[in-house]
């Protein structure tokens, strides 16, 4: 069951496009692709990319990363799309993968694999247990964190006079 009605999505930050740029055209797209299926069921949502040894993209209703309810991972020859309390879902389909004690990932290798029973419901489900914020949320945002965003702060130089 695809996505029928109509959401106006955020483009991607281009500093994440920059970020994906040494993966192949087909992960590229298969990255974007995750995260428009995320941001279709969940346009309010956040997004904190981080540039860790892979490209990781968490979506949260809260200004705090930790509260993500999902997350994808950008890899080589896939994107995983992953669930932070994955091991708390339903998943009659058995689409997850991991043995982790809260998190859970679905493999995505291909557009296909975006469009097969129990994904979306997957994303549904995380959203619905997802933590929120109390009284209004604030408006959507991302924020990235590339390798060089994150230097070592040398200590401030103290001159004599």
């Amino acid at each position: 069951m695809g996505y029928t009605g109509w959401v106006r999505l955020r483009l991607p930050d281009p500093e994440y496009l920059k970020l994906l740029l040494p993966y192949s055209d087909v992960i590229q797209k298969l990255a974007l692709a995750v995260r428009k299926l995320i941001l279709e069921e969940a346009p309010e949502a956040s997004e904190f990319v981080y540039e860790v040894y892979t490209i990781a993209d968490h979506f949260t209703f809260t200004e705090r990363p930790s509260d993500a309810f999902v997350f994808t991972t950008t890899h080589a020859n896939w994107v995983n799309l992953g669930f932070n309390f994955g091991s708390l879902l339903s998943d009659p389909d058995g689409l997850l993968r991991g043995e982790g004690k809260w998190i859970r990932h679905v493999r995505i290798a291909q557009a296909t694999d975006l469009d097969a029973p129990g994904v979306r419901e997957l994303v549904r489900a995380a959203i619905a247990q997802a933590e929120r914020p109390e009284g209004k949320a604030g408006k959507p945002r991302t924020v990235v964190r590339t390798a060089q965003s994150v230097t070592k702060r040398s200590a401030p130089s103290r001159r004599r006079t």
